[in-house]
């Protein structure tokens, strides 16, 4: 059966992001400290043996030890390292070239001391509109192999692990299909987290009645939704439906509707080559004019040129 958690988190990811992941195999052995600067990608850390420091720029050191997993914010510059304050180099350095750019199979540092190994990598971030949930994420999401165990997150941490050192045929396009898998759980988790920023997010996603409406509006960005249709669709007094919904999500209902459809007209903007009318058409729009209008307002750019900076 499907996780309607998941599959929203999973539509968010696909949404937010430009192509697909990129990583490295690191193993490193102390000493060693590695720079990672700020930037347009969201970077993500997976311990696959061993244990090491992440220090965020401006935060307090985070330890982690093997099956943990951490997502740092595209725009939060932070060191890892076999222990807090050691000299480091930058990994732009260590991978020679830029990042997001070099993906090299493997990164040594060799050293006398024990080794860390590291799935280490990132995905681009658009520049267009977030989803309200991303804004909601601290610079640095953490979760620990206790918290995650007898999850999803545990499970493709494990998978992740036993394939990264496989050289069988087909092995890397297995690893970026398990490092979808493993940020969608990673935010699921962090979602479920007592206490976590997003939980009025989780509560809505569980909701019945407003975990069903999200499910439609993202499955059908281009039906004509309004507040009584989405309250008829899911079983619910229009008024009742309308207080929940807006407490939960902290958006109105029709808010949000827009909010989806601008995400999902910037997906097709960037990554494909309709006409404008027909992208109107598939986010709800009747008229190129009133999506061009609708979307300036919620980018702060004209469709155009949204499409002429980011597409590829």
């Amino acid at each position: 059966m499907s996780d309607p958690v998941a599959d929203i988190v999973a539509d968010v990811v696909a949404t937010t992001r430009r192509g697909t992941a990129v990583y490295g195999l690191n193993r490193f052995h102390a000493p060693w400290g590695v720079r990672v600067p700020p930037g347009r990608l969201a970077s993500f850390h997976v311990v696959t043996a061993g244990a090491c420091w992440l220090v965020p720029d401006g935060g307090e050191p985070i330890r982690l030890t093997r099956g943990d997993a951490v997502l740092v914010l595209a725009d939060v510059g932070h060191v890892l390292a076999d222990t807090p304050g050691r000299p480091t180099r930058s990994m732009e350095e260590l991978i020679g070239g830029p990042l997001g750019e070099t993906v090299p199979a493997e990164v040594r540092i060799d050293g006398p001391g024990p080794l860390t190994g590291l799935v280490c990598g990132g995905y681009l971030l658009d520049g267009g509109p977030r989803h309200p949930l991303t804004a909601l994420l601290p610079p640095v999401v953490r979760v620990g192999a206790a918290q995650a165990q007898g999850s999803g997150l545990a499970a493709a941490v494990d998978l992740l692990t036993a394939e990264v050192d496989r050289s069988d045929p087909g092995s890397r396009a297995v690893v970026g299909t398990l490092l979808d898998l493993l940020i969608v759980y990673l935010l699921r988790a962090w979602l479920a987290a007592p206490g976590a920023p997003g939980d009025g997010w989780l509560r809505a996603l569980r909701d019945p009645a407003v975990g069903q409406a999200l499910a439609l509006v993202h499955a059908e960005p281009a039906r004509p939704w309004t507040v009584a249709a989405l309250a008829r669709a899911v079983g619910t007094p229009r008024a009742t439906f309308a207080r929940r919904f807006t407490a939960l999500t902290g958006r109105a209902p029709m808010a949000y509707v827009t909010e989806w459809r601008m995400t999902v007209a910037a997906r097709l903007l960037r990554e494909g080559r309709e006409p404008l009318r027909e992208i109107a058409g598939r986010v709800g729009y009747d008229s190129e004019f009133a999506f061009a209008r609708a979307f300036k307002r919620a980018v702060g750019e004209s469709p155009g040129r949204y499409r002429q900076r980011t597409g590829r």
